[in-house]
C-alpha cells in the first residue's frame, strides 16, 4: 500500500466512484431528459466498456495508490449484466464496496449481490407522493417498487441505507418533511441534496436551488453531528424526536476542500471532479499492454496535478461548455 497520494491541494486520494454502465431506466428532469437521452441517444457500445476484468484490475491500482472505498454506479447499475460476478472480485480486495441505485431491481438482485460481498446501498428517492415521483422520474416506476427495493436490501443486510435526495425548486420541496418522517425512525439515512449543475443538458438555474438553509429550516434542525470523516460529503443533524438528516450543499456550501473523491466513467476514463470537462483515457492504455505499474504513474500524475475546486469558483465558471453528464461519470 503506497497511501496518501496527494493533490496539489493536499487532498489524499480515498475514494474511487466506478460507473459501470451509463444506461438507465429512469429519466429523471435533472440528470436524463427523455427529450435528451431518447432512443436515438448514443449510448456506450458494449465493447467500449470496461469488462469486470478490466474494472477489478483497476481497482486493484487505485487501492495501491490509497483508495479505501470504492462505490459502483451507473447510469443505473443494476443494468449490468451478472453485476455480482463483479462484486465478488471487487470483495477480495479488502476495501468496502458501497453501490447507488434507484432501488427498483432491488428485489430482484438483492440477496444475490448481499451474497457476493456488496456492503451497503444508497438507494435514490426524490419523492414519496407518487404523481410527484413519476412527475420527476419519467419512467413508468412507482415509489412502491423503489419501497420494495429499500425493503429487499434491509432484509439481506446492505445497511446501513441510505437515502438521497435531489431538492428542486417548484418540483419536490414539500416532499421533504413526508420523507423525514418516513425514514427517520428507522436504520435508514436520509440525506437532501441541493439540485446542482452537473453536465449542459439539465437546463440548471440558481433559481431552482432549495439551498441548504432552506432545507434546514424546513425540517427545523439546529445540532449538527460531528463528522465521522472529514471527506464525508453530508453534513448531518440529529432531529428532535430521534434519528438524523443530512445535506449535501454543493452549489451553496462547497466542499472541494476535503474530496478525496476520483471516478471512472463505464469506458474506462479517469475525472478528478463530478464538473469534469474532460478525463483521462486509461482504458485505451490498459488495452494497448500497459503494465500496472505504467498505469498507476498514469493515475498518480493526474491527481498530483490535480486542482479541481469547480464548486468553490462556480460563479465564474457557471458558463463552461461540455462538462460531463452525471449519468455518464455517476453520482
Amino acid at each position: 500500500m503506497r497511501g496518501d497520494l496527494g493533490d496539489r491541494l493536499g487532498r489524499p486520494l480515498k475514494d474511487l466512484r466506478i460507473s459501470v454502465t451509463d444506461r438507465c431506466n429512469f429519466r429523471c428532469r435533472y440528470c436524463m431528459p427523455r427529450e435528451v437521452f431518447g432512443k436515438d441517444f448514443p449510448f456506450l457500445e458494449r465493447g467500449g466498456i470496461m469488462s469486470f476484468e478490466e474494472i477489478d484490475r483497476f481497482a486493484g491500482i487505485f487501492i495501491d495508490l490509497g483508495v479505501e472505498k470504492i462505490r459502483l454506479t451507473g447510469g443505473e447499475p443494476l443494468l449490468r449484466k451478472n453485476l455480482p460476478d463483479l462484486i465478488s472480485m471487487l470483495s477480495m480486495r479488502g476495501v468496502e464496496i458501497a453501490m447507488t441505485t434507484n432501488g427498483v431491481l432491488l428485489p430482484r438482485y438483492a440477496p444475490a449481490l448481499s451474497a457476493a460481498g456488496l456492503d451497503r446501498v444508497t438507494v435514490s428517492l426524490d419523492a414519496i407522493d407518487e404523481s410527484t415521483f413519476a412527475s420527476i422520474t419519467d419512467s413508468g416506476h412507482t415509489v412502491a417498487s423503489v419501497m420494495a427495493g429499500i425493503e429487499a436490501a434491509e432484509s439481506v443486510g446492505l445497511g446501513p441505507i441510505k437515502i438521497n435526495t435531489v431538492v428542486k425548486k417548484n418540483s419536490n420541496e414539500d416532499e421533504i418533511l413526508d420523507l423525514v418522517e418516513r425514514f427517520s425512525n428507522r436504520d435508514i439515512a436520509i440525506r437532501f441534496i441541493e439540485y446542482m449543475d452537473v453536465g449542459t443538458t439539465n437546463g440548471w438555474s440558481m433559481e431552482e436551488v432549495v439551498t441548504a438553509e432552506e432545507i434546514r429550516s424546513i425540517i427545523g434542525v439546529d445540532e449538527q453531528i460531528t463528522p465521522d470523516k472529514k471527506s464525508d460529503v453530508a453534513k448531518r443533524y440529529r432531529l428532535s424526536k430521534g434519528g438524523e438528516v443530512g445535506v449535501i450543499s454543493s452549489v451553496t456550501e462547497p466542499f472541494c476542500g476535503d474530496c478525496t473523491r476520483a471516478r471512472l466513467s463505464a469506458d474506462g476514463r479517469l475525472f478528478t471532479c463530478l464538473f469534469s470537462s474532460k478525463g483521462v483515457d486509461l482504458l485505451t492504455m490498459m488495452r494497448a499492454g500497459s503494465t500496472d505499474k505504467e498505469l498507476a504513474k498514469a493515475i498518480e500524475t493526474t491527481w498530483s496535478n490535480r486542482e479541481d475546486r469547480y464548486s468553490e469558483i462556480r460563479s465564474e465558471q457557471a458558463n463552461t461548455p461540455n462538462r460531463i453528464e452525471m449519468s455518464y461519470i455517476g453520482g
